[in-house]
């Protein structure tokens, strides 16, 4: 098995209740390639409960064979431990939706929402051009606002430090003083 690459993450566990861990000691004896990719996924995840990886990134992640992949996936959503919603044509690049009841983590608030956001495990070697990699220029990025923040910083009519705004869609707030 290869080591996986170090990635960043909002904290460093999950939890499980005591009954889903006891049977996945029992999934661990039945079906060992289905344990070994359902470690992967909830390693991958994040507090949405989902994670968007490639079959043939968790082939690579586990060093088992493609057909074994999709079998021990076959395992996992036909025992309910997770849901598999296609992303693309193809089928071979999923969002696998953690059961909530067997892992999760941070809140379990709303965690139906990773049917819609999820995180994304992407492989150098699965892009099409991997040798462009760190060559595009940065995203614009929008400012947004950090939990527990009521409205978006301002100042005195600077844009955020973390960004510009966009040409024609300056704040028009008290601070900035202009008069239009």
């Amino acid at each position: 098995m290869r080591q996986l690459p170090e990635r960043k993450t909002k904290g460093t566990w999950v939890q499980t209740e005591r009954a889903a861990h006891e049977e996945w000691a029992s999934l661990i004896i039945r079906a060992p390639k289905a344990a070994a990719v359902m470690h992967i996924l909830t390693a991958r995840m994040v507090d949405n409960n989902a994670v968007v990886i490639s079959q043939r990134e968790l082939q690579n992640a586990i060093g088992i064979s493609r057909p074994t992949v999709q079998r021990a996936l076959a395992t996992l959503r036909d025992e309910n431990w997770i849901e598999i919603w296609q992303v693309g044509e193809s089928g071979t690049v999923n969002a696998y939706v953690i059961n909530d009841r067997v892992a999760w983590h941070g809140s379990r608030d709303g965690i139906r929402r990773s049917l819609f956001t999820a995180t994304v495990a992407v492989s150098e070697t699965e892009q099409k051009n991997p040798d462009r990699i760190g060559e595009t220029a940065p995203l614009h990025r929008v400012p947004s606002m950090l939990p527990g923040e009521m409205q978006l910083p301002s100042g005195k009519g600077l844009p955020p430090i973390s960004q510009p705004f966009f040409d024609g869609l300056e704040p028009d707030l008290p601070a900035t003083g202009r008069k239009d």
